[in-house]
């Protein structure tokens, strides 16, 4: 079962940033939900900040925010808590 360890955060190249501008756009406002991925999703996040955990109380966190290419795997179980209201656009495999 993947986990937080496992989603992928880096700085798009230029082809990924004209692929990602013809994907679908997802807003969310600050807030905080659990979430189950049932494919691997890959976003490009135009802004806002997130932090991502395994669980409420884990230490074990992942945290992006404009500008980064993230990678999140299919089956990954976590929980999102979004610190600035959230725009990015996304892709599910």
């Amino acid at each position: 079962m993947p986990t937080v360890k496992d989603i992928t955060v880096q700085k798009p190249t230029k082809q990924e940033i004209a692929d990602c501008q013809t994907w679908p756009v997802w807003t969310c406002g600050v807030s905080e939900f659990e979430w189950e991925y049932t494919q691997t999703e890959k976003c490009l996040i135009i802004e806002g900040r997130v932090t991502i955990s395994d669980n409420p109380d884990s230490g074990q966190t992942v945290s992006f925010g404009p500008g980064d290419f993230v990678v999140l795997p299919d089956r990954l179980k976590c929980f999102w808590k979004v610190t600035e209201p959230v725009k990015k656009y996304y892709d599910f495999e």
